[in-house]
């Protein structure tokens, strides 16, 4: 770090402490040649992946795009926006994670169904209706299969079933 008054190379560390709820590092600072001291903050440089579109097309990630979706798809569904605001951080924690430059956006679709599934059945639908192009009502009840096949793991259920969900017969005890 250069000092600010003399641009000297040379600068101790003083005091650190946890600023912006955590997110960052507050240092104080001396200068060595001067003996001026300045604070500086440091942030982690968190950098997602670049998209590619099904056309070729390169954009940068954007949440905004992203949790805009969600939200289209949990209208006027139960679901709280701080569940939604978990979603999005588990999905950008997800494409950090995977190490590369760029994602195809299929791989971020793909993890947004996977976040609704667990969320809710009917914005889940919502969103594979749009995400895959259903052409018809046939191509509907696939999906709602495929979903009731493919149950959330993890997470306790928290959302009544689309589909009526047949019980298991119980068990009878034997007696002694």
């Amino acid at each position: 770090m250069h000092c600010p008054f003399c641009a000297g190379s040379e600068t101790k560390v003083i005091d650190s402490r946890l600023a912006g709820e955590g997110g960052q590092v507050r240092r104080r600072r001396e200068c060595l040649a001067c003996a001026e001291r300045f604070t500086t903050f440091e942030t982690p440089e968190l950098v997602l992946p670049l998209v590619v579109k099904n056309d070729g097309e390169r954009q940068p990630f954007d949440e905004n795009k992203l949790r805009g979706g969600m939200q289209k798809a949990l209208e006027r569904r139960p679901v709280s926006a701080e569940d939604i605001e978990q979603a999005v951080i588990r999905i950008k924690h997800a494409l950090r994670t995977t190490g590369e430059r760029e994602v195809p956006a299929r791989t971020v679709g793909d993890l947004v169904m996977e976040e609704l599934h667990e969320l809710d059945q009917v914005a889940y639908v919502r969103f594979a209706s749009v995400y895959r192009s259903f052409q018809d009502v046939e191509a509907f009840r696939e999906e709602i299969d495929r979903m009731q096949r493919t149950r959330p793991k993890g997470r306790a259920r928290r959302q009544m079933s689309l589909l009526p969900v047949t019980p298991k017969p119980k068990k009878k005890r034997r007696r002694k």
